[in-house]
């Protein structure tokens, strides 16, 4: 999808005055980014809130580039779901979606070729659920509107760019009562939930310290003129932060109870120099005029490194680099005071001391005892299905399943703002030469007896998977 000048200029003057108007609401100066006096009381707390079931849930899909079709496919192999609209400004992308659902029960319509295309889907009134794909500038402008439009949105991520845009997320779900759901498919990694489910047993003790990265080389992908539309993910590495944060942070957030007894309290954030971006951009640029534009820039650094203490006084550690040849690594560490766990850039390992890790036969026992309730029932079948060995459609069926039995949604508006907004506070950071940054907190104060994620299946769990 692609926004045009005059049309981002608008939105952006609009959004400008409405800022001074709702900052003092906020309880965030979002033009200085300070925090201030925060008097407003929450308008509905969206954490633990069920919306009325669905029997049926129609989705429209916007966004049918890298992540997109993959979803739509995921969807079509889930009960009670009806793809009713497929949107992609290319209309190629969207037509080859729809072909892939020939012989199926869903015949959607297509929206292509105008940039606000997406809304005339969201106008719709047999529409429940708005599957958001697209460029991340995108993600928060096209959330509100659907929700103002009366849609449940689940949305790639991260979530919003900017903190306006958090706060944006959080007062139209709160308002309109409809959900806000991240797309953090790595709480759903098979490991990531067993470990949680371990946590929630109380075999790991009090939790003291989590760590999670985002380190994937992706450099010749960012300047490909193929991957991305409109080169909009090399312009996205102009901005010098974590960029990408919630992959490792939202498994952490949730074993840390993130809202829901615990709040991220404020950041650190600290980069290296760029050793590689710039360089291959100015080398590019002298043999295309295509990558011209993006000669002599500051591109983000190599390594950024953020940590973050909670208001209980728990740690994390997050990590960005897409730069450097690294071998691929969420990290996920877990460190409580009765265990810790590790995977990445090696399989998950599971310790109860300090002098090793338990046996391969021990782990096997704690994998069959602790397995997580939505791994036991549909995980084999998430694997036929795919998305990054079923953690994706892990996802997508409990998102599903939870509309459809009138649930509260694991992930929240909380979440997508809590979660995306340490890559713009990351980015304050390194600005202010590493200076420590408060983390809103976008509950209102409702983490202190918001309750913790339900992992149990004892209610739902209802919706079958349609081989």
């Amino acid at each position: 999808m692609k926004t045009s000048r005059r049309d981002f200029l608008k939105v952006s003057s609009l959004t400008g005055i409405g800022l001074a108007t709702t900052a003092a609401s906020n309880g965030y100066d979002i033009l200085n980014e300070t925090k201030i006096s925060n008097t407003n009381l929450q308008r509905f707390n969206m954490c633990g809130y069920a919306a009325p079931k669905l029997e049926t849930v129609r989705i429209g899909f916007v966004g049918l580039g890298n992540r997109g079709p993959d979803a739509v496919k995921r969807m079509s192999h889930i009960e009670g779901t009806e793809i009713k609209a497929l949107c992609d400004i290319r209309a190629d992308n969207a037509n080859a979606v729809k072909k892939t659902l020939e012989g199926s029960v869903h015949s959607p319509q297509v929206y292509t070729g105008k940039e606000e295309e997406w809304k005339k889907m969201c106008d719709r009134q047999d529409i429940d659920l708005v599957y958001i794909a697209t460029p991340w500038a995108l993600h928060a402008p096209m959330a509100v509107y659907a929700m103002d439009h009366g849609k449940h949105v689940c949305i790639e991520v991260p979530a919003a760019k900017t903190i306006d845009e958090c706060w944006q997320l959080v007062n139209t779900s709160e308002r309109t009562k409809k959900h806000c759901i991240i797309l953090e498919n790595c709480c759903y990694d098979f490991f990531e939930l067993l470990t949680l489910n371990m946590i929630r047993q109380g075999l790991f003790g009090e939790i003291v310290h989590g760590e999670g990265a985002y380190i994937h080389t992706l450099l010749e992908s960012n300047f490909s003129k193929d991957n991305y539309y409109d080169m909009w993910r090399l312009k996205e590495n102009l901005r010098n932060g974590n960029l990408y944060p919630t992959h490792g942070l939202g498994p952490v957030a949730q074993a840390m109870n993130i809202n829901r007894g615990d709040k991220m309290d404020y950041l650190v954030a600290v980069s290296s120099n760029d050793f590689q971006m710039g360089a291959m951009a100015n080398e590019l640029a002298a043999k295309d005029a295509f990558y011209k534009p993006y000669a002599n820039k500051n591109f983000r650094g190599n390594m950024n490194t953020t940590t973050i203490r909670t208001s209980q006084g728990r740690t994390i550690m997050l990590q960005h680099d897409v730069t450097s040849p690294a071998v691929y690594s969420r990290i996920h560490k877990i460190s409580g005071t009765k265990a810790s766990c590790l995977k990445y850039p090696q399989p998950g390992k599971i310790a109860f001391g300090h002098e090793d890790w338990v046996s391969e036969e021990e782990y096997k026992s704690l994998e069959s005892k602790y397995v997580a309730p939505i791994v036991k029932k549909v995980g084999e079948m998430a694997k036929q299905v795919g998305g990054h060995g079923g953690m994706d459609f892990l996802m997508d069926w409990r998102t599903i399943d939870c509309l459809r039995n009138g649930l509260p949604v694991d992930m929240d508006a909380y979440d997508a703002a809590a979660w995306s907004a340490v890559a713009p506070l990351s980015e304050k950071s390194v600005a202010s030469r590493s200076n420590s940054v408060d983390i809103p907190d976008f509950t209102r104060g409702s983490w202190k007896s918001n309750k913790p994620v339900d992992i149990s299946l004892e209610k739902g769990g209802t919706t079958k998977v349609l081989m």
